[in-house]
C-alpha cells in the first residue's frame, strides 16, 4: 500500500464544500482527524495538512484544488534557511531551501509554501511536478512519524501561485483554527496509546495503582474531548470571529490536549510496564509517533503566551 492509498480514504471523509468550516463541518472534520490519529498518526498528520491547505485556499482565494490531489503545508523557517520569492514577467518564482516538508516524497502532489518577498512573507501554491524541485530524503532519524517523515525540498526558480497577500497566512483567525485541528490529531493519538490501558481495565488486569492511572487518563482525555467539541461548535457558529479570540481559544485547547497527551504517555507506561512497548509493535509505534507529533507544540513558550493573555480572560461558567 502506498502512502496515498492510506491517506485517500481519510481525505474522502472530510466535508470541504463550499468551505471546510461552518455548518457542522468543523466538528465532523475534527472527528475524522481524531479517528484517523487513533489508528495511524502518520496518516492523520498528512490528512491534517491537506485539510489545512484546502481551508487556506478557500479562505484566501487560492487556486482550485484538483480532484485526487493531496496537499502539504510547508511553513517551517528555521534560522539561516529560507525561500525567496520574486516576481518576474507577471509570474512568481521560488528559490531556496525548505526543511521539514511532510509528504514531499509522497503522497503530496501539491503544497502551500511560505516564502519571503520584497513586500513581506507570502504563501504560495506549488505543483510538485513543476521543474526545479529537488526532494532529499533519509534525513529523518527518529523512530516516530517515519511514514510522514519530513524531507528537505530545494527550489530552484520554481513556478508558484501567490495565495493571499503579504502576511495573510498568519494574520487570520483560520491560522488558529488550524492549530485546533492539530490538537484534535494529538487527542486521537492519545486515545490510541491509551487503548491497551483501557483494555486491561475491562479485563480486570489492573491493580489499584493501575486503575488510578486509568482514571487519571480518562479524566484528562474527556476534558480534552469536551474542549475540542466546544471549539468546533464555536468555529461552526462564529466563523468570522476576531483573530485575538481564535488565538486565545487555540492556545487553551492545545494546552489542555497536550497535558492529556503527556499524562496518557506517562501513565499508560507506568501502569502497564514495558510489556506493550516491547511485545506490541503497533503500540510501540503509536507511542513513538505521538511523542514526536506533540512536539509541534511550543511547550512553555505557548503557555507563556497564554499566560500573557489570561489576565483579561473571561473565566465565568
Amino acid at each position: 500500500m502506498t502512502p496515498f492509498d492510506a491517506v485517500r480514504p481519510v481525505l474522502g471523509s472530510f466535508r470541504t464544500a463550499p468551505t471546510p468550516r461552518g455548518v457542522g463541518r468543523t466538528r465532523h472534520n475534527l472527528g475524522v482527524l481524531a479517528d484517523a490519529a487513533a489508528r495511524d498518526l502518520d496518516v492523520a498528520r498528512l490528512a491534517e495538512a491537506h485539510l489545512d491547505a484546502v481551508t487556506i485556499l478557500a479562505e484566501l482565494g487560492g487556486p482550485a484544488v484538483p480532484p485526487g490531489s493531496c496537499w502539504g503545508v510547508w511553513a517551517s523557517e528555521p534560522p539561516g534557511v529560507e525561500v525567496r520569492a520574486h516576481h518576474d514577467d507577471g509570474a512568481w518564482r521560488l528559490t531556496g531551501r525548505k526543511p521539514f516538508c511532510s509528504g514531499a516524497a509522497g503522497p503530496c502532489t501539491h503544497a502551500l509554501v511560505t516564502a519571503h518577498a520584497d513586500d513581506g512573507r507570502r504563501l504560495f501554491a506549488v505543483d510538485l511536478a513543476a521543474d526545479g524541485l529537488t526532494v532529499t530524503t533519509g534525513e529523518w532519524r527518529a523512530t516516530g512519524m517515519r511514514g510522514s517523515a519530513a524531507a528537505t525540498v530545494d527550489l530552484d526558480d520554481v513556478a508558484a501561485v501567490a495565495v493571499g497577500g503579504p502576511e495573510a497566512y498568519l494574520d487570520r483567525p483560520g491560522f488558529w483554527h488550524g492549530a485546533v485541528a492539530v490538537a484534535a490529531a494529538w487527542f486521537g493519538g492519545a486515545v490510541g496509546v491509551a487503548a491497551p490501558l483501557r483494555r486491561a481495565g475491562r479485563e480486570g488486569r489492573l491493580d489499584d495503582h493501575g486503575l488510578a492511572h486509568l482514571g487519571a487518563v480518562d479524566a484528562g482525555l474527556d476534558a480534552a474531548r469536551c474542549l475540542l467539541r466546544g471549539a468546533a461548535v464555536s468555529l461552526d457558529t462564529e466563523p468570522g470571529e476576531p483573530v485575538a479570540t481564535a488565538r486565545l481559544r487555540a492556545l487553551r485547547v492545545r494546552a489542555v490536549v497536550e497535558a492529556a497527551v503527556d499524562a496518557t504517555l506517562c501513565r499508560t507506561g507506568r501502569a502497564l510496564g514495558p510489556g506493550p512497548l516491547v511485545r506490541d509493535a503497533e503500540h510501540a509505534r503509536r507511542v513513538a509517533d505521538l511523542e514526536i507529533y506533540v512536539r509541534q507544540s511550543h511547550a512553555e513558550r505557548d503557555l507563556a503566551t497564554l499566560g500573557a493573555l489570561a489576565g483579561d480572560a473571561d473565566v465565568t461558567l
